[in-house]
């Protein structure tokens, strides 16, 4: 017989929401991966990675040309103005890092695995890829343009030291030389096909930066050496200076990538991706510190002014050690080439396929990879101005994803409240941001406009 009792629980869950039990269900279920909204050409690829993938991914892609050129920007910013640049960039892209981690699958049930899926959810459909594609585009496509020039640069250096009988060729030959590496390697399908070369470019980029700075302490103090703003019009000055802004900005690019990087990492409702990633950041920026810092200050102290654009090229002994540093950061600049260049293969093919109809297949990676290879390495053998192309592009393009897009965006996404410690934090940077951006473009559009009115191209 049934009781009383028996019949007011059975009334209850009869009236409970059909969601109740729905919710019991998925909870007794194993918990499945957060599946992504958007596929890669070749299919979605497997989520296999590891935190420390991401460290060895962000350090390839941060920790590259930018960090040699450190001692120069700080010869135009001085040492107070330079050091406060180079802690709050620090600071400043840490933070925005952390953002982008966090928005990655800040809608339940969706992960944003690219830039421009977040730029889409935050700005809406078509502004969303008005507002991101552009700024990532020239951010993937210029520090690729520049890593033909510093891998050209670096092997003729190299050849220079350790075979000083040889005969000697262009800088144009070894950009070409270089270059010719990555029709082969752009051939390798996606991120995780990429890792052991992004691990061996990681190594390199401590390695080289760590001979960068004990070479600058064993070279000491040059004679007669200044730490005075170097002697120019003040006109040239101020464009210098806004170009040494740009020149920092280069050298915190990862943000272009990052969200890419954390796609790669498994993720459950009890694991999300942004765990490991966020682990995997922190040793990134870690490593960052322990090689830029050293790098700016000690190549700073050593040569002051009359410090190259390239830290590496002012130091001549022991021979067998700077030889070895730039073969060092040909190795790293190969991994960074493909790390920057996999989201725009992928962009790519996509486009080939949806819009020319183009059979997915060994041709389309052939025929799309070999023809972006080929541009970056037309633009790198014509313009070859190292040092003003890291301030053009850092402005341009690095700028924005780094340090202001991921501010603006976490403003439109998480809404925190008006006038509270994290929205002040967020408009902070990104007036700190439009700035660098506006005045280091300017600086390096300016530089790039001089120095090509003395340079012989194709030497």
């Amino acid at each position: 017989m049934v009781t009383m009792t028996q019949l007011l629980t059975f009334r209850r869950y009869l009236n409970l929401p059909i969601q109740y039990f729905l919710q019991k269900m998925v909870s007794t279920s194993p918990p499945k991966e957060v599946q992504s909204i958007g596929k890669w050409a070749e299919g979605d690829p497997t989520r296999r990675a590891k935190w420390w993938y991401s460290t060895f991914h962000t350090v390839t892609a941060m920790i590259g040309a930018g960090v040699l050129s450190l001692p120069y920007a700080m010869a135009y910013l001085g040492w107070g103005p330079g050091t406060m640049v180079l802690v709050l960039s620090w600071c400043m892209t840490l933070n925005t890092m952390w953002q982008m981690i966090q928005l990655h699958e800040c809608v339940p049930g969706t992960r944003f695995d690219r830039y421009i899926d977040l730029g889409r959810y935050a700005f809406g459909p078509k502004l969303g890829g008005w507002v991101v594609l552009p700024q990532q585009l020239i951010v993937q496509v210029g520090c690729d343009i520049v890593y033909m020039v510093t891998g050209g640069k670096c092997l003729k250096k190299f050849m220079e030291i350790a075979c000083t009988s040889c005969t000697q060729l262009r800088q144009s030959y070894w950009i070409l030389i270089f270059g010719g590496t990555h029709f082969f390697l752009s051939q390798l399908p996606n991120f995780n096909s990429v890792a052991a070369v992004s691990l061996a470019a990681a190594v390199m980029s401590l390695s080289y930066s760590t001979i960068a700075w004990a070479g600058s302490l064993s070279h000491g103090q040059i004679n007669g050496g200044s730490y005075e703003y170097k002697s120019t019009s003040p006109t040239d000055f101020m464009f210098r200076v806004f170009n040494a802004l740009g020149q920092i900005s280069f050298a915190f690019a990862g943000h272009a990538v990052a969200l890419e990087i954390q796609a790669t990492i498994p993720s459950t409702p009890e694991r999300p991706s942004k765990i490991p990633m966020w682990k995997g950041a922190l040793g990134a920026y870690f490593i960052n510190a322990i090689c830029y810092f050293p790098v700016a200050m000690i190549g700073y102290w050593a040569f002051g002014q009359d410090v190259d654009d390239n830290v590496l090229m002012a130091l001549k002994k022991p021979a067998w050690l700077i030889a070895s540093a730039n073969l060092m950061v040909v190795v790293h600049v190969i991994g960074s080439y493909q790390v920057y260049a996999m989201p725009v293969f992928d962009l790519l093919e996509n486009m080939m396929i949806k819009r020319l109809n183009f059979p997915p297949g060994i041709a389309l990676r052939l025929i799309s990879r070999s023809t972006y290879v080929a541009f970056t390495l037309f633009i790198g053998v014509t313009f070859p101005f190292f040092g003003d192309l890291l301030g053009f592009f850092g402005g341009f393009g690095f700028a924005p994803t780094s340090y202001f897009l991921p501010s603006i965006m976490w403003l439109v996404i998480k809404k925190p409240k008006r006038f509270s410690l994290n929205w002040f934090i967020n408009w902070g940077c990104i007036f700190v941001g439009v700035f660098i951006m506006m005045a280091s473009t300017i600086g390096g559009l300016r530089n790039i406009i001089a120095d090509a009115s003395t340079y012989s191209f194709y030497t």
